[in-house]
């Protein structure tokens, strides 16, 4: 039966495989103690950790978490860079390091669950940090469409084709243009005015014919008592 020690050491570095955003295998045999000191150091202003711990237990706890591509590499003095923080900071440090220190070598690592080989940790280390990254970010939202092709040709593929889909996200949820001054000037509007004028004329010539059918037959009154008038007057001289 495993001993309790045993058990938690391994449950502590299943934990913190799990919690990191990376992490990274370095060997580091040939080291001296102000050196590990110093590259903990580094480490430590970039958000990461570097911790040495027993491989048998590393194994256990990558066996836990089914990632076989880390087992063959946590063979002899290996230690772990575990980043909380931007990836690409730590792996820049372990890069860096590496160069000065003929005996340290990065040997893999985790990008969340997905294995990276040394050569895809030292792309991850040319990456521009990640305040930097989303300065670009927010300013290509607010350049224009045709400075886009130039910025995405700048940044690493990965980095463009996330913007790329972000840009595609934002310009979806654009609403339509709205209709300008110009536009809407051409809009043919009928005038209160004119149907107002219009519609008086119509009452108005109504009023007209109605007045002068009247005077027709008041015209026709006044000749019929004119003509009674006439025969009246003839009858009596007779």
């Amino acid at each position: 039966m495993p001993r309790p020690e045993k058990v938690q050491a391994v449950a502590d570095i299943k934990e913190r495989i799990e919690g990191a955003q990376a992490v990274f295998l370095a060997e580091y045999a040939g080291l001296s103690v102000k050196e590990q000191q110093a590259l903990r150091r580094s480490l430590r202003e970039n958000g990461a950790e570097f911790k040495v711990v027993k491989m048998s237990m590393a194994r256990l706890a990558v066996a836990e978490l089914d990632i076989d591509a880390l087992d063959e590499l946590l063979l002899g003095p290996t230690g772990l860079a575990f980043a909380d923080g931007d990836p690409a900071g730590a792996a820049k440090v372990l890069k860096d390091f590496a160069k000065s220190h003929d005996t340290f070598a990065v040997k893999g690592g985790l990008l969340g669950l997905e294995f990276l080989p040394p050569e895809k940790i030292a792309e991850l280390a040319e990456l521009e940090p990640r305040d930097v990254l989303l300065a670009k970010l927010a300013g290509v939202m607010q350049a224009p469409m045709a400075n886009l092709a130039g910025l995405l040709a700048a940044l690493p593929r990965n980095t463009a084709s996330v913007l790329q889909q972000l840009l595609e996200i934002k310009e979806a949820e654009e609403p339509s243009e709205p209709v300008t001054a110009d536009e809407a000037d051409d809009v043919e509007v009928p005038d209160a005015e004119a149907a107002e004028d219009g519609a008086s004329s119509e009452t108005d010539t109504t009023d007209t014919t109605d007045t002068t059918d009247e005077a027709s037959d008041d015209d026709g009154d006044e000749s019929d008592d004119q003509a009674d008038e006439a025969s009246e007057e003839d009858a009596e001289e007779e």
